[in-house]
């Protein structure tokens, strides 16, 4: 695996956890087909479960065609349909992922980035390395995603950032999945103004998506990114929640993707959402 995991909740059938977490992994391209997957032993402390558990998980993994069991290699992964590429529409698309920290924005936008082809931009991506070497300049932790500071001198030039990327894009002819929390931007009706004229100055239309999750999975999905920006949400995760808001949605017109633990697989939803787009596409060309 790619990145540090702590213990799963409780809340759901363990396997089920884990096998869900690397399914998604292996949709958005983390891991790649035939790439050799630990062992068991090893996923076990990874994950902190016991063994039973990561077997049952790659039995269900087994079963959907995923994880191959091979002589002499272990387990590898089976997903060839990672190189298949959708032909690139003649007008371009933005779809902007938000959601809270934790619902899994970056994972539905590797997903969806996958199935089209259209580029990946990331807030984190473009701007964390700056934004942590700025904070540190100015004396302050390079962690810091709460402070007034933050939120009034630094969050803005991020999202300014995120933007120009976009539009860069778009200027190229390219479409583009862009995620983000998005949690002030698209509540701001002048925000989401601006962004549908830019977007029709280049013939291209928005798709606004909110990524929901329920409490447990999101606090399960800040333990395993193990980012040192969570540190605060996590030393007082009550704390944290009380300013979530899970009935949360866009006051625009947008499409909910539920990343809960108990929802519908990740890129089921997120290949229905391809699907819309598409449909829609193509009555307005008519």
């Amino acid at each position: 695996m790619t990145r540090p995991r702590s213990s799963v909740s409780r809340s759901e059938p363990l396997h089920l956890q884990v096998a869900r977490n690397i399914r998604n992994d292996i949709e958005a391209g983390v891991l790649r087909d035939g790439q050799r997957l630990p062992s068991t032993r090893e996923l076990a402390e990874e994950w902190g479960v016991s063994t039973p558990v990561i077997n049952d998980a790659m039995a269900l993994l087994s079963k959907e065609g995923l994880v191959e069991s091979k002589p002499r290699a272990g387990r590898v992964v089976r997903a060839p349909e990672q190189e298949r590429v959708r032909q690139r529409p003649a007008a371009p698309h933005v779809v902007f992922v938000g959601g809270y920290a934790g619902s899994g924005k970056t994972e539905l936008g590797r997903i969806l980035a996958r199935e089209t082809g259209w580029a990946l931009l990331d807030k984190d991506t473009l701007t964390r390395p700056v934004v942590e070497a700025a904070l540190e300049a100015l004396g302050r932790s390079p962690h810091d995603r709460e402070s007034d500071f933050y939120l009034s001198s630094i969050r803005p030039r991020e999202y300014e950032s995120l933007v120009n990327a976009m539009t860069e894009n778009l200027q190229c002819g390219n479409s583009s999945v862009v995620t983000a929390p998005f949690i002030r931007e698209f509540a701001d009706e002048a925000w989401v103004n601006r962004i549908n004229a830019t977007c029709r100055d280049f013939g291209a239309t928005p798709t606004f998506v909110w990524l929901f999750c329920d409490e447990d999975t999101m606090h399960t999905y800040v333990r395993h990114r193990g980012a040192a920006r969570d540190a605060a949400k996590l030393a007082d995760w009550p704390g944290y929640m009380a300013g979530v808001d899970l009935d949360l949605r866009p006051p625009v017109p947008h499409v909910v993707v539920d990343n809960s633990a108990s929802s519908r697989p990740l890129q089921e939803q997120a290949r229905e959402l391809i699907e819309q787009i598409e449909i829609t596409k193509a009555e307005q060309g008519k």
